[in-house]
């Protein structure tokens, strides 16, 4: 076991057996360390359902075409924890990190606190050392009582689409959870939202109304869209004219569009030239991404397409199931999902996009946590969802089922690895990759 892992585990054993969402075991731990968020770079927060991890890549990207230092707190990681962190535009190094998570784990001092806040603490110690020109800083879970909430004054907030997720901590109904996400306004705080269901939409224009936040709405303040294969901008300031992004699917039209308004909203948006620059260079790993070499392709049908996406939820499953249709429409070939999911999350809703579109499922277990769904019992939320489908004991059996099926195809097929971030991490892992 590594050191990193080693520090991980004892920290994930201070975890509270309930999760109650509080700011209060984060403020006495940050008191501890000396209140690193007082001493953060200009940053810019952002919340969301879906689309917030691609929306802050996409400000990374543009930010550093123009040469500017950032740091960056995304979750959950991949294939390394410390994919968490980018300091000044380098993902953390181990034995940064490592100082910092031993300094947490001493502040803390044997007291509970969940894994999540002890660890954005370490985060937040590590982006007060070292200067940068902005932070931009991904919640984790909701907003208001998201340990990331105990910053003051941001540049801006963003606020990318919502859909159910994580009931049992954010509520039952969408308004609910635009309360939940909201609570990173700030008094005066400009505001950026992607288009939002009415009744998200409401919440959260109350909620920015009454904190005098200035509140821009993708689709009324500003929007973007393709023409002849341009990503075609436009706000109160005129239209800008940029090339399509870099990351599959017309959601990152949306995305990109959320992180532009963004920018332009924190006084942070650079020349058309680095926001040219940042969507055609702009990198996020297991989100809507082609796997084109690497070991796992050999265990695929000759010829294959084979994708990747960590979405998770009916939203995700609704976009990733447009990007797919897109697909088909362009290339036609038969396809085949292989999915992995959680035990908390929602597969007949993440699922029924997909009927009449995909051919089968085929189901597998997650083998990095001990939360994922059984595969039989996803393989009937699949079914329930109008799929056909069936369980599988490892992905590696997953793909040799789909070669077999495939086998009588007359093209080859399109394969989609998706439901779960975790399976998404085991699938670069074995596929190599290496973050940088």
């Amino acid at each position: 076991m590594d050191q990193i892992t080693a520090i991980l585990d004892r920290l994930l054993a201070l975890h509270p057996r309930e999760i109650d969402l509080s700011l209060g075991r984060m403020e006495r731990l940050l008191d501890a360390l000396g209140r690193p968020q007082d001493r953060l770079p200009p940053l810019v927060h952002i919340a969301g359902t879906n689309g917030k991890g691609s929306t802050t890549a996409f400000m990374r990207a543009i930010l550093e075409a123009a040469g500017l230092k950032v740091h960056v707190y995304t979750s959950p990681h991949l294939v390394s924890f410390n994919e968490r962190i980018r300091l000044a535009g380098r993902i953390v190094s181990d034995a940064r990190l490592i100082e910092a998570l031993d300094t947490c784990e001493q502040a803390n001092a044997g007291a509970e606190i969940t894994f999540f806040e002890v660890t954005t603490a370490a985060a937040l110690l590590l982006f007060a050392e070292e200067p940068a020109d902005v932070l931009l800083l991904e919640v984790g879970l909701g907003g208001r009582l998201d340990a990331t909430n105990v910053v003051d004054a941001p540049l801006a907030a963003t606020i990318t689409p919502l859909s159910m997720d994580h009931e049992r901590y954010l509520g039952e109904t969408l308004a609910d959870i635009a309360a939940e996400k909201a609570g990173i306004i700030k008094r005066g705080c400009p505001v950026v939202i992607a288009q939002q269901p009415d009744e998200a939409l409401e919440v959260i224009s109350r909620i920015a109304g009454r904190l005098g936040a200035p509140l821009q709405v993708f689709g009324q303040d500003f929007t973007a869209f393709e023409e002849n294969g341009r990503l075609v901008y436009q706000d109160e300031e005129g239209l800008m004219d940029l090339p399509l992004p870099r990351l599959f699917g017309r959601h990152q039209i949306v995305n990109a569009a959320m992180a532009i308004a963004s920018l332009r909203a924190a006084g942070r948006l650079p020349a058309p030239e680095a926001v040219e620059a940042g969507l055609v260079s702009v990198d996020w790993p297991g989100r809507m991404q082609p796997l084109t070499e690497g070991p796992l392709l050999d265990l695929c049908p000759p010829g294959s397409e084979l994708w990747l996406d960590g979405g998770h939820n009916p939203g995700a499953g609704i976009t990733i199931a447009e990007v797919m249709a897109e697909q088909e429409e362009r290339r036609p070939r038969p396809l085949y999902l292989v999915s992995g999911m959680l035990k908390t999350k929602d597969p007949v809703g993440f699922f029924r996009p997909f009927a009449g579109l995909a051919r089968e499922v085929a189901c597998v277990p997650l083998t990095t946590t001990d939360a994922g769904r059984d595969p039989s019992c996803l393989a009937g939320s699949a079914r329930e969802a109008g799929l056909a489908a069936d369980a599988h004991g490892s992905l590696s059996d997953a793909l040799a089922h789909v070669r077999a099926k495939a086998a009588a195809d007359e093209v080859p097929p399109r394969i989609l690895i998706c439901g779960s971030l975790y399976l998404a991490g085991e699938v670069l892992a074995r596929n190599g990759m290496k973050p940088v």
